[in-house]
């Protein structure tokens, strides 16, 4: 689903990415971990157009991905943010909706989908609640109803689950999980948590100084 070769970025003249080379196959989960700065949130902005400007190829269902249009990347990729970025003067079911919104989806369809997926992540009866009134655990379920809302191909988490505790990680992870499942959706997860690797084992990509590994390197 997702083809990486010879990625390299750079920032205010100095390298973020060297050479990266990735696969992400269909309805694979991968998670992808690293110290902070390494690149890894890098990555995920070109991936959903965030950032333009890199050298190398990347292609996202045998697409070239410069050569996909905006609105069309953003039925292909969603994206699940650690900080939520949900609207606070929004209830639950809008700020899902608003993701079909920016896209030109039919109002009653759209409104009808968002209520689907609050239900399916376990917030149904919680529609027309404000932010302020819900849990962090449950602020994130909000933000993944508004990643799937549109079918993507490819899910990018990133870190969805650092500011949780233990107990609403697992939650969240496992949805992740179900839903990759289910959905047969790719999805790429930055995380720290080994424990949470440990609980729900995939295949692990590691990037160290932007450059990736298959492997952890050894500290020091």
């Amino acid at each position: 689903m997702i083809r990486i070769r010879g990625l390299t970025q750079t920032y205010a003249g100095q390298p973020v990415l060297h050479g990266l080379e990735l696969d992400l196959a269909q309805g694979e989960f991968v998670y992808l971990q690293g110290p902070s700065g390494s690149g890894k949130s890098t990555l995920l902005r070109i991936l959903n157009r965030q950032i333009e400007q890199y050298d190398g190829e990347i292609a996202i269902g045998g697409q070239e991905l410069r050569s996909i249009p905006r609105y069309a990347v953003r039925r292909l990729v969603a994206t699940i943010h650690q900080s939520y970025e949900l609207i606070e003067r929004k209830t639950a079911l809008e700020n899902v909706t608003l993701a079909g919104e920016v896209l030109g989806r039919d109002p009653k369809s759209t409104r009808k989908a968002a209520a689907d997926f609050l239900d399916k992540v376990g917030l149904g009866g919680k529609e027309a609640l404000f932010p302020r009134q819900l849990s962090g655990g449950e602020q994130q379920r909000v933000a993944i109803a508004r990643a799937l809302l549109n079918g993507p191909s490819v899910l990018l988490a990133d870190e969805p689950t650092g500011n949780l505790d233990h107990a609403n990680a697992v939650r969240i992870v496992r949805l992740l999980r179900e839903l990759n499942e289910s959905e047969g959706t790719a999805i790429l997860m930055v995380t720290h948590s080994d424990e949470l690797i440990r609980e729900f084992p995939s295949r692990t990509v590691y990037m160290n100084g932007g450059v990736l590994h298959a492997h952890a390197l050894d500290a020091g």
